[in-house]
């Protein structure tokens, strides 16, 4: 009697491999083409049901070709699929022109001339409520010598590893400039984890005023707001300020894709921080970032002088930014009892 027959990997390639090299190259094939099914469904193209259910399809018919059929015809029709597919995914490109929801409307710029800094398309919003408010993107001028440190914020729109993070440049006898790596959403759209990794999102650095880019998350939309004072030196801040300008203009003049893990906030924190003599690998931490602020305990960047629950209970500013609310003095209303640790200077 014919025993059971069980699926073998790549039935289809004759090919005098082990099997555990087949197994690997059927692995490798199975994670391209189940990236190519997410990218059908998840790609920003038009007939969204429609895209879902031909990812489905295809997601089907190359299991069956890859695990199942004993001929090479099949998989070749994958094959041919995938070279389609990849044709129109290299069609997919970023754009400015785009129906962008008020608050990422506009793109900022910094133009720095000596000491002399100039920031356009500053967001200093006026919020009344998270979907009412006046837009205001306005112009800002300052010192390159009066920035003085850096401030780090992470917010949590739900308890758990992954928040938001992005800084703020303190500038001496002045309101601090704040400066958030986001996606940048259409009308009607709305921040999707798994779909910005295909493409759906652009990239946008919000410059702007702390009553605007803070307390819409303290105060509207109901996020956990955590401001971690960092110990970067002055030198050091102006540095990461001017990689943070270039960035800003690079991406006035050429539109580019948001990626959860390879250009998204934290990510390309510590990448510019890198740039002015951060040294260390890729943590975990920085792609769960709801943890990105035990990372930076752990590598003494913010105050060390106190167990890391107590510090960040003393960082958490929502009470604070609450009772300010529109006070004029709102920056420092929320600074006040921060944990200050000594100022450091990464390497040259």
């Amino acid at each position: 009697m014919q025993g059971n027959v069980t699926a073998q990997p790549l039935p289809w390639l004759r090919m005098r491999l082990a099997r555990p090299v087949r197994w690997l190259v059927g692995i490798a094939l199975s994670l391209v083409l189940a990236w190519a099914a997410l990218a059908i469904a998840m790609a920003p193209l038009p007939w969204q049901p429609a895209r879902v259910l031909l990812a489905v399809a295809f997601a089907a018919f190359s299991a069956w070709a890859l695990w199942r059929s004993r001929r090479a015809g099949p998989m070749l029709a994958v094959a041919v699929l995938l070279v389609a597919w990849f044709a129109v995914w290299a069609t997919i490109r970023p754009s400015h022109e785009r129906e962008w929801r008020p608050e990422v409307a506009v793109m900022p710029r910094i133009e720095v001339h000596g000491d002399s800094v100039l920031i356009s398309g500053y967001r200093q919003f006026e919020y009344r409520s998270t979907d009412d408010f006046t837009p205001d993107h306005g112009h800002r001028e300052l010192r390159l010598s009066d920035i003085e440190g850096l401030d780090f914020y992470v917010s949590y729109w739900r308890e758990g590893p992954v928040a938001h993070t992005f800084v703020s440049f303190l500038v001496k006898d002045a309101d601090p400039v704040a400066i958030s790596i986001e996606t940048r959403p259409e009308v009607g759209e709305g921040f999707a984890p798994l779909a910005s990794m295909f493409r759906h999102f652009e990239l946008i650095y919000v410059v702007g005023d702390e009553r605007d880019l803070v307390k819409v998350r303290t105060n509207h939309r109901d996020e956990q707001v955590f401001l971690y004072r960092t110990n970067l030196s002055a030198d050091a801040a102006r540095r990461l300020f001017l990689v943070y300008a270039e960035r800003v203009n690079e991406l006035a003049a050429q539109p580019e894709f948001y990626h959860l893990l390879s250009s998204s906030c934290t990510i390309n924190i510590v990448r510019y921080t890198n740039r002015i003599g951060r040294e260390g690998l890729l943590d975990i931490r920085h792609v769960l970032n709801g943890w990105s602020d035990r990372y930076m305990y752990r590598v003494g960047f913010i105050d060390t002088s106190m167990p890391f629950e107590e510090l960040r209970e003393r960082s958490n500013i929502n009470a604070a930014a609450r009772a300010a609310a529109d006070d004029p003095a709102f920056p420092d209303r929320i600074r006040e009892g921060r944990p200050l640790p000594p100022r450091w200077t990464p390497a040259d």
